[in-house]
């Protein structure tokens, strides 16, 4: 793309050269540029656009990288990519070896904190700035933040924690409120766009610190002028609960408004202390398409057409979302006492026709992970079946409600563990690797693992039916194109079944007999290096309870088995094999193939697979390595 100020700019140093005529012109620019990339390399659109203003304003006001800037969640800040030296490099956004989706800390010295959690960012800013105090260093903590992640417990110990002095040491530390959504203010005005750039000045401070002064020595005066201040200020801002945290509260103002912005953050960073400015902003702004439909351009999938907007998809099978949320309806309408829960994933968790159906037993209780596996619980208490759609990577921040409030109780509570495995561009902060070994150590839990469509929703039915706490994982989107009977039909509890079977023992040249015990979507893979190994496959359907029985027949009536799944082999799947075979005394080879113990990188997910020798070729060429022999088809089937 041609440019007259976008293409100047290779570092922030570059745009605080750059006159405030110029910044509109950039921002322009800039806008024109997110949405050209994200329509060739899909990605995060809507956020990214709404945001534009606010990184401009930002690395103009601020000295960057000296000055610290958090983003929250992090998927808003492609802007902050572009102008801090990644331009010619973001055609390859979210591929393998490319520019990744979220803030990296070894991409760029810009990106001060590794995010795509929602809710981290005044904590990691709060540390910066308070460490800056420490090694007496002048710089500045910015920490910006959306409305949706203000929804979550950790933003508010942020905030009570920062509004108070550490060994009589005030941060310096800005929180950016990004209200995209209008969730907390009304659209903002003329008047408080006065208000706000009058309240972040010098005068209103000093007029208030000498009024403060006087008045302190008339106390009933003082109080009462305290909350004349308040509540004048709450008729237009809605800022009386942060100033109550220890912030000076400044807003709300236009979060695409540069000749608002940029003096009001100049104000603030000339103060000292913890500020807090409210900006509001529009998702998608300055393209009509994703103005109207938020929800819908919140992320692209792949290539666009800017002109047209998003492809109609016609998905030729559904997705394990789809299939879930089918299948929540049909429970829901088959049993009253099932309640969906969700913390902010709607869309995501394929819950949509659930809360058009059934909308007294949906509840979405935001960007509160912690909070929706402990509501889960109370309702659970009172006769309830919970439950809670939730990403595989999410519910890591319901950690201990799970295992204190849900498992040492012994609740009958389902989690449907979405994007489970390997997910692709979102990268290691999405994947979703380690469900398994952190579910089964815990006591109570059981786990879940189809390994199709149908399975999926057979899976859910037998888990919803125990009665205690039940995690079934499914991957992001679609799996085989299994059929999907309709019924509402359950496993036996805790029983795998055999897929393929090799009858011979060896082959003429001595090759062993093999068993692959798959866990999950890769049994399709390992079915298909089966073939070309004459192995056995097991579709164990349970990592726990773990069906011993048939692990403990393979062993014996093999030479060597091999456990295959989508997750961390570090406690895994495999590891609850080899525990198995340990505790009976079973002297066997084992291979275990799994994610081996690194984050995986963002790209496409067949290649990430291969990566770790998860697809057939892989698979068959692992059990080779190991095992140093290729029994031989004839021989396996006579």
């Amino acid at each position: 793309m041609k440019s007259s100020v976008l293409g100047k700019i290779n570092a922030p140093a570059d745009l605080r050269k750059l006159s405030r005529a110029e910044l509109p012109a950039l921002a322009k620019e800039l806008r024109e540029f997110v949405l050209q990339t994200v329509s060739q390399t899909g990605g995060h659109l809507g956020s990214n656009l709404g945001t534009v203003e606010l990184t401009v304003a930002l690395h103009y006001v601020f000295d960057t990288p000296h000055d610290r800037i958090v983003w929250d969640v992090g998927h808003q800040t492609y802007p902050h990519k572009i102008l801090t030296g990644r331009r010619d490099r973001m055609h390859t956004l979210r591929q393998l070896g490319g520019v990744a989706g979220f803030p990296r800390r070894d991409e760029s010295e810009y990106d001060t904190f590794g995010t795509a959690h929602s809710s981290t960012s005044i904590s990691a800013a709060l540390g910066m700035a308070l460490a800056a105090k420490l090694k007496n260093e002048d710089r500045h903590a910015v920490a910006v933040i959306g409305d949706g992640a203000m929804t979550a417990g950790m933003a508010f110990e942020a905030l009570n924690n920062a509004g108070v002095s550490h060994a009589g040491v005030n941060a310096d530390l800005l929180v950016v409120l990004n209200d995209n959504d209008m969730s907390i203010s009304p659209p903002v005005g003329a008047l408080n766009k006065y208000l706000a750039r009058l309240m972040s000045g010098n005068f209103y401070e000093a007029a208030r610190e000498g009024a403060k002064a006087v008045l302190k020595n008339a106390p009933p005066l003082f109080e009462l002028a305290r909350r004349f201040e308040e509540h004048a200020k709450g008729m237009v801002v809605p800022g009386t609960i942060f100033e109550e945290f220890g912030f000076n509260y400044v807003g709300p103002i236009d979060g695409h408004d540069l000749e608002s912005l940029i003096p009001t953050l100049e104000n603030l960073r000339a103060k000292r202390g913890p500020q807090f400015l409210h900006v509001v902003t529009k998702k998608g702004y300055g393209y009509q398409l994703a103005e109207a439909d938020p929800v819908k351009y919140h992320a692209a999938s792949g290539k666009f057409d800017p002109a047209q907007g998003f492809p109609k998809s016609v998905p030729s099978k559904p997705t394990f979302t789809q299939v879930f949320g089918q299948w929540l309806c049909d429970m829901a309408a088959a049993d009253e006492r099932l309640v969906g829960i969700t913390p902010a994933m709607r869309e995501g968790s394929g819950m949509v026709d659930f809360h058009r159906r059934f909308p007294q037993r949906y509840h979405d209780v935001g960007i509160a992970e912690q909070h929706a596996v402990t509501f889960a619980a109370g309702m659970a208490c009172e006769g309830l079946k919970p439950v809670v759609a939730i990403y595989s990577t999410f519910l890591q921040r319901g950690y201990d409600q799970l295992i204190h409030d849900v498992a040492l109780q012994n609740l009958p509570v389902v989690f449907a563990l979405d994007r489970a495995g390997i997910v692709g561009a979102d990268g290691p902060t999405h994947a979703g690797l380690y469900d398994i070994a952190y579910v089964r150590c815990i006591p109570n839990c059981a786990m879940l693992t189809p390994s199709d469509e149908n399975e999926c929703r057979q899976a859910l039915t037998t888990a919803f039916r125990h009665d205690g706490p039940t995690a079934v994982r499914y991957p992001r989107g679609a799996g085989v194109g299994a059929a999907v009977d309709p019924a509402l039909s359950a496993w036996p509890w805790g029983k795998g079944v055999l897929r393929r079977e090799a009858h011979a023992r060896t082959d003429a040249r001595g090759g062993r007999r093999l068993a692959i015990l798959a866990f999950g979507t890769l049994l399709h893979p390992a079915l298909a290096a089966a073939e070309n190994l004459g192995a056995t496959v097991a579709d164990m359907r349970f990592v726990k309870p773990l069906d011993a029985e048939l692990v403990l027949e393979l062993a014996r009536t093999h030479d060597g088995l091999v456990t295959v799944e989508e997750g961390s082999t570090m406690g895994g799947a495999g590891s609850a094999v080899l525990e198995c075979l340990a505790s009976a005394g079973a002297q066997v080879p084992v291979l275990v193939l799994g994610v081996p113990d690194l984050f995986t990188e963002h790209g496409d997910p067949a290649k990430l697979l291969a990566l770790c020798g998860l697809d057939a070729a892989g698979i068959e060429k692992s059990i080779v390595t190991r095992f140093g022999t290729r029994p031989a088809l004839a021989a396996v089937n006579g």
